[in-house]
């Protein structure tokens, strides 16, 4: 990896996910050097690239969208209220499911503004 992205990537996706970048809730390259972002925000990153590389081809209904938003939510609170620790693999798994799931919802509700803002562009339109 070039030195110039990899310092990009450094800096700004801890940033951009609002990552803690722990350690030990970091995945590890094989010299021993953390990921820029923990094991949840690589999952949420996996996932958001997943989600816009086939929303044109094939997306869940919003509904079903939403439900694969609550593995994290509810390992989140189960960590928080609890002394349960979750596994980086269960991190990733919650994050790519968020992560997807966010996105669909996202391009989903792009499309019905849009949709909703050309009928209304229409009535405005018409005699």
């Amino acid at each position: 990896m070039p030195i110039k992205l990899r310092r990009w990537l450094w800096r700004w996706l801890p940033i951009l996910f609002g990552c803690h970048c722990r350690p030990d809730r970091s995945f590890h390259f094989r010299d021993g050097t953390p990921f820029p972002i923990c094991a949840r925000c690589t999952g949420e990153l996996a996932g958001i690239l997943a989600g816009l590389a086939t929303w044109w081809a094939v997306h869940p209904p919003a509904g079903v969208a939403a439900v694969l938003l609550v593995p994290l939510i509810a390992d989140g609170l189960l960590q928080l209220c609890t002394p349960y620790e979750s596994g980086n693999l269960r991190r990733l798994a919650t994050g790519l499911l968020f992560g997807y799931g966010l996105t669909v919802l996202l391009l989903t509700s792009l499309g019905w503004a849009y949709q909703w803002g050309f009928g209304f562009g229409k009535t405005l339109l018409d005699p």
